[in-house]
C-alpha cells in the first residue's frame, strides 16, 4: 500500500511530529470527511510499499525524512514553490527558501525523490498569465538539476474556491477571472517549453483537457518513481482519485480543514479560521490528526 500524506493538508511543514509518532506506533486513524467514520491504517514497513509526501515547505520535516529512510520506507515527495503574491497565499515560506530546500532533497535524496509542483495557476490582476510565464521561468532556472518533472494545474472553481477568492479581492482590491480553455492551453504551451528547457518534463495534473505538445498527464502518486527511489519494484494499479486522475492506488492520512498557509484557492480548506483552530488544538500523540470531536 501506498501512503499519500497529504493532497489534504501539509503534514511535512506543520505535523511532523504526529507522523513520526504514527510510524513509530505503526498505525494512525483517519477520519472520512464524508461522514465520520474512522478507520485505521497501518503504517508498519511490512505494510507500507512507499509514502509520498506534499508540501509548500519541508524545512521543518528534514531530519524526519533522514529517519524514515533509515527505516526503510521508500518515499518521494510532491513540493509546491508558487511564489504567489501574499494576498493569495498568506503564510507561505519564501520561495528562494523553499528552492535551497529542493536541492537540498535532490542531494540528499537523488533527483527523482522531489516533484515540482507549480499549481494551482490562479489567473488575477496581480498574477496575469505573462507573470505566470515569468514566474514559472524563474523558478524553473532556480531549480535546474533538482528534478525531471514540473506538475500544474489551473485552479478548481468550487463553491467555496469562489468564496474565499472573492474575500480576496474584496480585502486586497484585486479580481480574478478562470481562463477559458484555448487560453489555459496556451499558458500551458509556454511552460512546456521553459521546463524543456530546463530538462523537466511538463506534466498536467488531472486536466487532460489542456494537454498540449511537450506535456503528459500528471502520475502525482507514482508507483513507477518509488521504485526508481526504492531500487526495487513497487507494485500498484492506477486507481485515480477523480477525472482524468493518473495516480497510482493509495490510502491518505490527511484531514481536510487543518492547513494553516492561508492559500485562498485551496481546495482542502473550507474556512481559514476552522483550519488555525484545528491546528492549534491538534495533538501530535492523538491516533487521529486533528481530535474526534
Amino acid at each position: 500500500m501506498i501512503v499519500s500524506a497529504s493532497y489534504r493538508t501539509d503534514i511535512p511543514a506543520f505535523y511532523g511530529p504526529w507522523f513520526m509518532n504514527r510510524l513509530n506506533a505503526g498505525f494512525c486513524d483517519v477520519v472520512n470527511p464524508y461522514g465520520g467514520r474512522v478507520s485505521r491504517v497501518a503504517l508498519d514497513p511490512a505494510s507500507v510499499s512507499g509514502l509520498v509526501f506534499w508540501t509548500k515547505n519541508i524545512g521543518p520535516f528534514a531530519e524526519a525524512l533522514e529517519d524514515i529512510r533509515g527505516r526503510g520506507y521508500p518515499f518521494t515527495v510532491q513540493y509546491t514553490i508558487n511564489n504567489l503574491p501574499r494576498a493569495l497565499e498568506t503564510s507561505v515560506t519564501d520561495w528562494a527558501r523553499s528552492a535551497a530546500h529542493f536541492h537540498d532533497l535532490a542531494r540528499a535524496f537523488g533527483p527523482r525523490v522531489a516533484v515540482w509542483r507549480y499549481d494551482p495557476i490562479i489567473v488575477t490582476s496581480l498574477t496575469p498569465p505573462d507573470w505566470h510565464v515569468e514566474n514559472f521561468h524563474r523558478i524553473a532556472r532556480r531549480l535546474r538539476g533538482a528534478t525531471d518533472e514540473a506538475v500544474i494545474s489551473f485552479a478548481h472553481i468550487y463553491a467555496k474556491t469562489r468564496r474565499n477568492l472573492d474575500i480576496a479581492a474584496g480585502d486586497h482590491g484585486i479580481t480574478w477571472r478562470d481562463p477559458d480553455p484555448d487560453e489555459k492551453r496556451q499558458i500551458a504551451s509556454r511552460l512546456a517549453a521553459i521546463a524543456a528547457d530546463v530538462g523537466m518534463t511538463l506534466t498536467i495534473c488531472a486536466q487532460n483537457d489542456f494537454l498540449i505538445a511537450g506535456a503528459a498527464p500528471a502520475r502525482c502518486i507514482d508507483a513507477d518513481r518509488l521504485s526508481d527511489v526504492a531500487g526495487r519494484p513497487i507494485a500498484a494499479r492506477i486507481k485515480g482519485n477523480r477525472p482524468d486522475c493518473g495516480c497510482f492506488e493509495s490510502r491518505d492520512i490527511g484531514d481536510y480543514d487543518t492547513c494553516p498557509h492561508g492559500c485562498v484557492y485551496c481546495y482542502a480548506v473550507r474556512s481559514r479560521p476552522t483550519a488555525h483552530r484545528r491546528f492549534a488544538s491538534h495533538d501530535p500523540a492523538g491516533e487521529t490528526l486533528r481530535p474526534r470531536r
